[in-house]
C-alpha cells in the first residue's frame, strides 16, 4: 500500500466503535449515523484490507486476530489526532472546548492530511497537486477545511514561497505522526502471517554507518527480502526531528543524555574510543608515545564546533591547559576525511570504526597516541511511546546482533 493509498480515517474509526462496543447498532447511534452506514465502513475497510476484522455472531462481533492487531495500530492513529483536536481546540479561548476522545470531522479525512502535508512539504501549490494529480483548488479547498475546522491559519505565503505558521508546525507534527501510523497497518497484517515488509527509514549517524548498519542490513534483507531499507545521514538534530514525527523509524549512532522530557529514550549497545588517523607512511605513523603537544601543530581534520567529538578532542589540549589548534578542514564527510588521510599528511581524531577498512587493509595507520576520556556510547534512539513497524523491530534485532558481530571483530566493548 503506498502513501497516496492509505487507509480511510473514517472507516477505521467506524471499525474501532464497533470493537469497542461489540456492535454495529451501538456504533451506529454513537456516531449518529445508520446501521447501514457503519456496516458498509466496517466491509469497505475489511475489502481494503483483504481480511475478515470481525467475528459475527449472535453474541456480537468480535474482533479477530487480524481486527485486534489494526486496533492496537487505530489506538495510536486517533490518540494523535484527539491530541491534535485538543489542541486545536485550546488555542481558540472562545470555541467550546473539544470532548477528550472525541474528533471532529475535519480530521477524518486522509486525503485531506496528506494534501496538507505535501504542502508543507513541497511549499507550492502546484507541485502539491501534481504529487496527488489534482487541480490546484482542490488543494486550496482541502486547506481552506482544515483552517476552518482548526480554527488556525496554518500557511503564510512568503517570497520563500507558502510557508507554515507557528500553529502549522505543531499540527504538521501530530498529522505526520497519525499518518506514519497509519501506513503501518497492512504491515502489522502481514507481521500476523508471518511476513516481515514494507519500509523502514534509519537515521544514520557516523559511528553506526560504516560497520554495524550494513552488518545488519544484510542479515535481516537475508531473512526478510520483502523489507525495504532507506538511510538517512542528516545531523542529529533534523533525525531527531524526523523521529518525533515518524518520518525516521530510530536513529542508529553516537548516543546523547537521556532527557526524559525529550519523548525519546536510549539503548547502548556499545562503546568505543577515539583514536588519531594518519595515512601510512606519515612522518608521526613510526613514533611511540606521541603526546598532545607533539601533534599540536598537526593539520588537523576535526568536526565542526557545535559536535560532540569536536568538545572530546579539544579537551584533551584544555586538559593540558594548551590552546586547542584550529582545524585545517571541519567536516563530518568521511568520503572527504578518507581522500584527504590517503593523499595528505593530514591527521584526524574520531572513531577506529569508521575507517575499519581502511585501517584493516594498511591505508590508514592507527597513531601510538593516547586520548584521554574520549569514549562514545553507540546506540538506538527510539520514540519513547509508540510501537515501531515489524520491519523496524526486525532490523532492531539485526542489529542487536550485528554489535556482537562486530565486537568479536574487532574487540571492542558491547552490552
Amino acid at each position: 500500500m503506498s502513501n497516496k493509498d492509505l487507509l480511510n480515517l473514517a472507516q477505521l474509526r467506524a471499525f474501532r466503535l464497533v470493537a469497542e462496543t461489540g456492535s454495529a447498532t451501538r456504533a451506529a447511534a454513537a456516531l449518529f449515523r445508520a446501521q447501514s452506514a457503519v456496516t458498509r465502513s466496517v466491509q469497505e475497510l475489511e475489502l481494503a484490507l483483504g481480511e475478515p476484522l470481525f467475528d459475527r455472531g449472535p453474541s456480537g462481533m468480535l474482533p479477530t486476530p487480524v481486527g485486534r492487531a489494526v486496533l492496537q495500530r487505530c489506538e495510536r492513529i486517533f490518540a494523535e489526532l484527539e491530541e491534535l483536536a485538543q489542541w486545536c481546540s485550546a488555542r481558540q479561548a472562545r470555541r467550546r472546548p473539544t470532548a477528550e476522545g472525541a474528533l471532529p470531522a475535519y480530521l477524518l479525512n486522509t486525503r485531506r492530511l496528506q494534501l496538507f502535508t505535501a504542502l508543507a512539504r513541497h511549499r507550492h501549490m502546484p507541485s502539491a497537486a501534481k504529487a496527488f494529480g489534482i487541480s490546484q483548488p482542490a488543494v486550496s479547498t482541502a486547506i481552506r477545511v482544515l483552517e476552518s475546522g482548526s480554527g488556525l491559519s496554518l500557511f503564510h505565503r512568503s517570497p520563500r514561497g507558502i510557508l507554515l505558521t507557528v500553529e502549522g508546525e505543531t499540527f504538521l507534527l501530530h498529522v505526520r505522526r497519525a499518518l506514519n501510523e497509519l501506513r503501518h497497518v497492512p504491515d502489522d497484517i502481514a507481521a500476523l502471517h508471518g511476513k516481515i515488509q514494507g519500509a523502514v527509514t534509519v537515521g544514520a549517524l557516523p559511528l553506526g554507518r560504516t560497520l554495524i548498519l550494513p552488518k545488519a542490513i544484510a542479515r535481516m534483507s537475508a531473512q526478510h527480502p520483502g523489507v525495504r531499507v532507506v538511510t538517512d545521514e542528516s545531523a542529529y538534530e533534523a533525525l531527531v526531528a524526523s523521529l518525533r514525527a515518524g518520518d525516521v523509524d530510530f536513529i542508529l549512532g553516537a548516543l546523547r543524555d537521556n532527557d526524559a522530557s525529550s519523548g525519546l529514550k536510549n539503548e547502548r549497545l556499545t562503546s568505543e574510543d577515539m583514536v588519531v588517523l594518519a595515512r601510512r607512511g606519515h612522518p608521526l605513523a613510526n613514533a611511540r608515545d606521541l603526546t598532545i603537544t607533539d601533534m599540536r601543530d598537526a593539520q588537523w581534520i576535526l568536526p565542526r564546533s557545535n559536535a560532540p567529538t569536536r568538545g572530546l578532542f579539544e579537551a584533551q589540549f584544555k586538559r593540558m591547559k594548551i590552546k586547542p589548534p584550529m582545524p585545517t578542514v571541519e567536516t563530518a564527510d568521511l568520503a572527504v576525511i578518507r581522500g584527504l588521510l590517503l593523499g595528505t599528511d593530514m591527521v584526524a581524531a574520531l572513531s577506529a570504526q569508521q575507517l575499519h577498512y581502511e585501517i584493516q587493509s594498511g591505508q590508514l595507520a592507527v597513531l601510538d597516541a593516547k586520548l584521554h576520556n574520549t569514549r562514545r556510547e553507540i546506540g538506538l534512539t527510539v520514540r519513547a511511546t509508540g510501537s515501531p513497524s515489524p520491519a523496524a523491530r526486525a532490523l532492531i534485532d539485526a542489529i542487536r546482533l550485528s554489535v556482537v558481530d562486530v565486537a568479536r571483530t574487532i574487540g571492542v566493548a558491547h552490552v
